[in-house]
């Protein structure tokens, strides 16, 4: 049986597999987000903590994938819990860093002018700050997303749902009846979440720019 023929014969299990990945890929990108931007606000007027936190995100990067699931089975155990838990960690630093970075490009007339017209410190970062950093966060963001799409068929090793199901049990399976198959679908598969998900970020861009959140 050929890739296409197998693809067309699965298509249901494909789709709720996919559906799986990007559930699970947008509740860990969420949870990186209010991670990584809390931390952002928080050491607002602290650089050097804010500095120490983006390396210290930062090196969290470097841990293997495969380590950092097997890290968490003691903790969590098996299945999504940890799979959400691991991927959160590895979106913090992305979505951290272009938070900084979008707070600091700030214009300082934007903000003395919204102190001169007499608001206070936190009105002026709901009303000035963040809208005009919103594009550079969002794209941090976005970076995150993608990097965790690839990522989160890693998951599967903690029999974490989603894609990565397909591509282990094919590549377990090398050799055997539609294995090769099963493994490039599920490749296929993460390919085209990644597009999906990139296009997702797009709009929202667009969207957010036509409302005034764009610089």
């Amino acid at each position: 049986m050929n890739l296409v023929s197998y693809m067309a014969d699965n298509a249901d299990y494909l789709v709720f597999l996919a559906e799986q990945h990007i559930q699970l890929v947008l509740i860990s990108v969420s949870i990186s987000a209010v991670i990584g931007i809390g931390l952002a606000l928080l050491t607002e007027s602290t650089p050097g903590l804010r500095h120490a936190l983006l390396s210290v995100t930062a090196s969290l990067l470097t841990i293997p994938s495969f380590a950092l699931f097997a890290l968490m089975i003691p903790i969590l155990g098996l299945g999504i819990a940890p799979t959400i838990a691991a991927l959160a960690v590895y979106g913090i630093f992305p979505i951290l860093r272009n938070t900084v970075t979008g707070i600091e490009a700030v214009d300082p007339a934007a903000v003395e002018a919204a102190r001169g017209l007499g608001m206070g410190p936190g009105l002026r970062l709901r009303t000035v700050v963040l809208p005009l950093a919103w594009p550079v966060i969002l794209n941090g963001i976005r970076t995150a997303t993608i990097m965790l799409v690839a990522t989160a068929a890693i998951g599967a090793v903690v029999r974490g749902p989603g894609l990565g199901q397909l591509i282990f049990r094919g590549l377990e399976r090398i050799g055997g009846a539609n294995a090769l198959e099963e493994s490039l679908s599920g490749v296929i598969g993460v390919v085209l979440v990644a597009l999906v998900l990139d296009l997702f970020f797009i709009v929202i861009a667009k969207i957010t720019a036509l409302r005034g959140l764009n610089v």
